[in-house]
């Protein structure tokens, strides 16, 4: 029997920039967030974002939790989202799915046989903009896609002094640069198309090669200020720029990087067909630029009215009314949580799975051996 959205309970583990966001989009929705899990229960209770729960073990113990959120660091993502699936419990999970594809692997496998609804919170492909661009593409008007190209540049770990979890590669894994931000824009790029990735040539760079660590614990995107230091050599990139060969023989390219400075959040992704271009920015979200040859180009801003009709399922607006980042959350929860209250997952998702998750795990080794061995490396199937 199907449920009501509001009827569904919330457990979220991590209280963090993200998992604080992870909060927010539920109760937008009207989901009822039972209960957190911090690193400690005084950094949790200090968000008084919900009430706090001892450990992650009494979360999954709890009943009434229907889904749990995961937005723990990346190593804590498999056997946490593992953990989850054998207490029954529907998972989002923050990407990457786990630090390995063999991990990955095994979750998405555990995660199809057990029925339960399973999510990689790839969230950028909820902004309104972007679903109309998938649209687009999947109905033919941009003709035979020839070349998909961009970048996803940001500036927070421009300095030296700059410090987060991800800079360390037993919390983060291998990847930095591209395990972080490169994978929203493989998965965007590969949403947007409909393509997949037969082969990458990756070039991978550590701009700052000895960073100033602060002694104590620091938080995403804030300020570590005047703190006692240390120096810490880098093993992962600051800088990755990755050739991509699609299965279609479309060819693409990106530049992902964590050091360029003014650049708060930008994924740029451009699509060239045999008809028609397009182009998008996440710092001008509410755009979407489409390219002609023998008419004037167009700037389509976000309007429900002017949107294909899945795409304006994810916009609640009116034109003229920005929606952001944090909405696009709000829309990714909201399809997730309609197969929820369905009962399991849909025969086609609306949503990334485990198995977008499993992809960009896949990718993601396919670049570290590029980068090691400079050469293109074939991507599994």
């Amino acid at each position: 029997m199907t449920r009501e959205l509001t009827e569904l309970r919330a457990g979220v583990v991590g209280t963090g920039f993200i998992g604080v966001v992870h909060v927010d989009a539920l109760r937008r929705l009207g989901i009822d967030v039972v209960g957190v899990v911090g690193s400690s229960r005084e950094r949790a209770e200090a968000k008084r974002i919900a009430p706090v729960y001892e450990s992650y073990e009494a979360l999954l113990d709890d009943g009434s939790v229907d889904v749990v959120h995961l937005t723990t660091p990346n190593h804590l993502h498999y056997p946490q989202a593992k953990q989850a699936l054998e207490a029954g419990k529907h998972v989002v999970s923050e990407k990457p799915l786990a630090l390995t594809s063999e991990q990955s692997g095994e979750l998405l496998a555990l995660a199809e046989r057990s029925g339960l609804v399973h999510c990689t919170n790839f969230n950028i492909r909820f902004y309104p903009q972007v679903q109309q661009a998938h649209e687009l593409a999947q109905s033919g008007a941009f003709g035979t896609i020839w070349n998909v190209h961009g970048g996803y540049l940001q500036d927070w770990l421009q300095l030296d002094t700059d410090w987060n979890w991800r800079l360390e590669p037993d919390k983060n894994g291998d990847l930095r640069a591209v395990g972080d931000i490169g994978s929203h824009w493989l998965d965007l790029a590969q949403f947007v198309t409909g393509l997949e990735v037969e082969s990458v040539f990756a070039d991978l760079a550590t701009a700052i090669p000895v960073r100033r660590r602060p002694v104590g614990e620091v938080e995403t995107f804030t300020a570590a200020g005047d703190v006692q230091r240390e120096d810490a050599p880098m093993e992962t990139e600051d800088i990755a720029h990755l050739l991509i060969r699609f299965r279609s023989g479309a060819r693409g390219s990106v530049v992902v990087s964590q050091v360029s400075a003014g650049r708060k959040n930008s994924l740029r992704l451009e699509v060239d067909g045999s008809r028609e271009a397009l182009y998008w920015d996440s710092e001008a979200h509410e755009q979407l630029w489409l390219g002609h040859r023998d008419r004037p180009n167009e700037i389509l801003l976000r309007n429900p009215a002017l949107l294909e009709p899945r795409a304006r399922e994810t916009t609640s607006l009116p034109a003229g009314h920005a929606e952001g980042f944090a909405d696009t959350f709000k829309e990714l929860y909201r399809a997730v949580y309609r197969a929820v209250a369905a009962g399991g997952p849909p025969d086609e998702p609306d949503y990334p799975t485990f198995r977008a998750g499993h992809v960009e795990n896949v990718l993601a080794e396919a670049v570290a051996q590029s980068s090691r061995e400079e050469r293109w490396v074939e991507v599994e199937t």
